[in-house]
């Protein structure tokens, strides 16, 4: 069977046409490649993948393997175990992630951040004449990480001269395309203050009816790059002010969320705030967070020192 980007068009176009009746859509791993999935997943990513995940894995994989040709996923884990399948891994990792997001979503946080956490950070930064800065630490296709700038927008324009930034992340490098061109359908802008809309989007008109884009201006104060929560360090300023890193710890084993929650306490100013699901907590985890509210945490001023 034929590998990754080997062959001609006319060839793969041959091995697709051949995989698609070799290879049923409702095909499924065994169990010996399912394990060899799982734990690849898991050492590229630290998604934990139950055994109740075989459906999941062969259904999001299935028309990748028809579209390499493969005859089946044993064949394709022989390639994965190949020195030079990094691009295939990560290919895997983009096609097993969930992203599931919309804009404002779980809006209690949104509100807490506009009415008790920015007015004193945009005070501090401009104080310290620097920008505020905000991480989006999965920020899947976007509409999270647009949110967090739509309300930092808002705030400055009641606060002349602030200057801000949001850094917008994920591992998915399909989600992060998505993110860049930050187009959305009509239905997915739902936003809490109708006037946003014609002040943040641009409408699409003929082809394109029914989407909506972020402006440039927006765009232009969010920055896009891919980063695994457990790479060995975030290309970020140290100091961060704000983190929203929501709804991506359900994933991970208890081992890799105190990692992760130390790592994320490092990466804050003293007195920064960290947002993570309604759905989810640190408890069981040794940190030194206190506890704002539910989903909120605050890295305490005294003691805490700056990020090394």
């Amino acid at each position: 069977a034929p590998g990754p980007g080997r062959g001609r068009v006319g060839t793969e176009r041959m091995h697709y046409t051949r995989a698609v009746a070799m290879l049923p859509s409702d095909a499924a791993p065994s169990d010996t490649a399912y394990a060899f999935l799982a734990d690849l997943i898991y050492r590229h990513s630290r998604i934990r993948l139950g055994p109740d995940k075989h459906a999941l894995v062969a259904a999001r994989l299935v028309r990748r393997l028809q579209s390499l040709g493969y005859r089946s996923f044993d064949d394709y884990c022989d390639i994965l175990r190949s020195t030079a399948a990094d691009e295939e891994i990560g290919v895997v990792i983009d096609l097993v992630t969930t992203n599931h997001t919309h804009f404002f979503r779980e809006p209690a946080h949104f509100d807490y951040l506009a009415s008790d956490v920015l007015p004193a950070v945009a005070r501090a930064s401009q104080a310290e004449d620097r920008p505020c800065r905000v991480w989006c630490a999965a920020a899947a296709s976007g509409e999270e990480a647009y949110s967090l700038a739509i309300v930092l927008a808002e705030r400055a324009r009641v606060s002349p001269g602030m200057r801000w930034r949001v850094h917008a992340s994920d591992i998915s490098r399909r989600m992060l395309d998505r993110c860049r061109l930050a187009v959305y359908t009509a239905e997915r802008v739902r936003l809490p203050d109708a006037a946003w809309l014609s002040r943040y989007f641009r409408r699409g008109f003929g082809e394109r009816e029914g989407r909506y884009r972020v402006k440039p201006d927006l765009r232009g104060h969010v920055d896009v790059e891919r980063i695994n929560l457990f790479q060995p360090a975030f290309h970020l300023p140290p100091g961060l002010d704000v983190i929203f890193c929501r709804n991506a710890m359900i994933y991970f084993d208890v081992e890799s969320r105190q990692e992760l929650v130390q790592r994320l306490f490092e990466q804050l100013a003293p007195g920064g705030h960290l947002f993570i699901g309604h759905t989810e907590s640190l408890l069981g985890l040794r940190h030194s967070f206190e506890s704002v509210r539910p989903g909120v945490y605050r890295r305490p001023v005294r003691g805490g020192g700056w990020p090394r």
